[in-house]
């Protein structure tokens, strides 16, 4: 399967994170599973108008958290097991921090935010 991936370049989060986080999601939600292919780097470097040693970056790091694994002539795949729903839920919360202060949200408007996300209604922060 090809993963749909995009970064945003005016986002405070970094790029490599952008890709990091999107593999991850990807993976807990089953629509990548152990053995599916990614893109090389080079073509999603293309794909997504990024240096080569961003999308580098983000694949050391997916591979370096077990999620993938490179094996020769094969590329880049997703590692058996490579779901695991707190570490999922930890880098996507330190990936929520970082653009809740890149936006200059307090850290009382941004828990209001995660709250009305959990019990499934919108949010209001400005009052």
């Amino acid at each position: 399967m090809r993963p749909h991936l995009e970064v945003d370049v005016t986002s405070g989060v970094p790029a490599f994170e952008q890709i990091r986080s999107q593999v991850v999601a990807h993976v807990a939600a089953g629509r990548l599973v152990a053995g599916d292919r990614l893109p090389t780097i080079r073509a999603l470097a293309t794909d997504l108008g990024l240096a080569a040693g961003t999308v580098a970056r983000a694949f050391h790091e997916l591979e370096a958290e077990g999620v993938v694994e490179t094996r020769r002539r094969a590329g880049t795949v997703i590692a058996a097991g490579a779901s695991v729903p707190t570490d999922v839920a930890r880098r996507a919360a330190q990936t929520y921090v970082a653009a809740v202060r890149a936006v200059g949200l307090s850290d009382d408007e941004a828990l209001v935010l995660v709250h009305g996300a959990l019990i499934g209604t919108p949010a209001d922060v400005t009052g």
